[in-house]
């Protein structure tokens, strides 16, 4: 029997899981209110705001997504589906978070988002010759 993929999400590191796929996941896939990062049910929270729910740095985004792509690697068991993180509420473009993911093993099922900022076709994004 099939599994529901894991609903990765964009969360704060106080885990407060209030709106947006947050709130979603929290009512529907098991995130524990509480756990701003990490596998919770069937849902995973990267975090994309700090403990005051103000809007985390770049560089800080990066270090949580990092530790995720080395979850799902660890972890080829389970597949992820990415929600745009950092594009809702935090307030960040794709063109800026799609990057962190350009490493991401197969198991991890990119946003539309992300992928139209990945492709090789799009100008920005491809590799030269």
């Amino acid at each position: 029997m099939a599994r529901n993929p894991v609903f990765v999400f964009g969360s704060n590191l106080a885990g407060i899981h209030g709106g947006g796929a947050a709130r979603w996941a929290y009512e529907n896939r098991g995130a524990e209110w509480g756990v701003g990062f990490g596998l919770t049910g069937t849902s995973f929270a990267i975090p994309t705001k700090d403990w005051n729910i103000e809007t985390l740095p770049l560089g800080e985004i990066e270090k949580f997504v990092r530790r995720f792509l080395k979850f799902a690697r660890a972890r080829p068991d389970l597949t992820f589906q990415l929600t745009p993180i950092g594009c809702g509420h935090a307030g960040y473009t794709p063109e800026q978070i799609a990057p962190m993911f350009k490493e991401a093993p197969e198991n991890v099922m990119l946003p539309d988002e992300f992928r139209a900022v990945l492709s090789p076709d799009n100008p920005d994004t491809a590799k030269d010759g």
